[in-house]
């Protein structure tokens, strides 16, 4: 006869073995970067939606791929698995134009909306608009960069982005993740001024809603970067990228803290280590199943082994960990998101066998 916390066990492994991802813990969100994945139909979505999927075209460099997508209601779908969902789409253009008024991006957040329960948590990512020092003016097979004029303009973040973010979503905005591109050491000013340029531009912005840094250069995740997010409670993203370090050295770079000021944190799985976003896309699509060639690397295992370990930092510190699964780091974000579950339950059982 099974003990309360086998039947416990138990039953979390068959909320995993569904995809639904909810309840395994009140200190862990899970979710994932997008959600509208055709692949994802059987799992996540039922087989009748396979009637209204539609398509479109997407080019890397010279090849072009087709992706199949479900409808925006769909996400009434998602949020019966996962508690917080990350809509990237605001990368690209903000919810406002210049002139005020309402984009594309801003109509599709009304949309979701329509759809979403009550307790739905969305993280969103700031537009490169204002927080890439540099953007790709071509669509071309060679990319072209031209420097940013609206780099750090807290004026046109707040009336073309924070405002109606936070207007629209309220409660349900759960972070706004900056998102920095890739910056070679010669490209980038000594940290201290790095440092300097942001605080200028975060101590204009309110605090209705966590923000939450990810910086994709290596070399600027130095002690006095760290210590600054703790000084202005911005969060640290805890970021498995192509040029990154693995997690596990991120918590050694940061201090072994989180530094968020409402003791949330953020975990983005998005890439292989060491792979592009085009060879991690054109491996992984159309997201449908595990990539066993990705699944089964020393990096991936550590990729999982290492979220595992943070989650448990989480919990042991009293804070909230949201686990965002990309379908680039895996072959499929819900599956990612399982063989992250079942290390946390595998945990999880060996620390409660150890209680006297």
């Amino acid at each position: 006869m099974m003990s309360g916390s086998d039947d416990r066990s138990a039953a979390i492994e068959r909320e995993i073995t569904a995809f639904r991802f909810r309840s395994l813990h009140p200190a862990l969100r899970f979710g994932t970067a997008s959600d509208r994945y055709a692949g994802w139909i059987g799992q996540i979505y039922p087989e009748a939606l396979d009637d209204q999927v539609t398509t479109r075209r997407k080019r890397l460099g010279r090849v072009s791929f087709e992706e199949r997508l479900v409808p925006v209601s769909s996400a009434k779908h998602y949020f019966e698995h996962f508690s917080v969902l990350e809509l990237d789409f605001t990368y690209y253009r903000p919810l406002r134009d210049a002139d005020g008024s309402p984009t594309s991006s801003l109509n599709s957040i009304r949309q979701y909306l329509e759809f979403v329960p009550d307790d739905a948590l969305f993280i969103l990512k700031v537009p490169r608009l204002f927080f890439s020092r540099r953007l790709r003016t071509t669509s071309g097979v060679k990319p072209v960069y031209v420097d940013n004029t609206d780099y750090l303009s807290a004026d046109a973040y707040l009336r073309m982005f924070h405002e109606p973010a936070a207007e629209v979503l309220g409660s349900r905005l759960c972070g706004l993740v900056f998102e920095q591109e890739y910056q070679r050491k010669s490209d980038t000013p000594e940290v201290d001024r790095y440092i300097e340029e942001l605080d200028q531009f975060f101590a204009q912005l309110p605090r209705d809603a966590q923000t939450h840094i990810e910086i994709r250069s290596e070399h600027l995740l130095q002690p006095a970067y760290f210590d600054w997010l703790e000084t202005c409670g911005i969060g640290f993203v805890f970021s498995h990228w192509t040029w990154l370090p693995p997690l596990r050295k991120q918590w050694e770079l940061c201090g072994a803290r989180f530094t968020a000021a409402n003791g949330e944190a953020i975990a983005r799985l998005m890439t292989p280590l060491r792979v592009s976003y085009e060879k991690a896309y054109a491996q992984t699509t159309p997201f449908d199943k595990t990539n066993s060639d990705i699944a089964s690397s020393n990096q991936a295992r550590r990729m999982v082994d290492d979220t595992a370990a943070l989650a448990f930092r989480a919990i042991d510190s009293g804070k909230t960990l949201n686990i965002v699964a990309n379908n680039r780091a895996w072959g499929n974000a819900p599956e990612l998101s399982a063989a992250i579950a079942d290390r946390i339950v595998t945990e999880m059982r060996r620390r409660a066998q150890e209680r006297p």
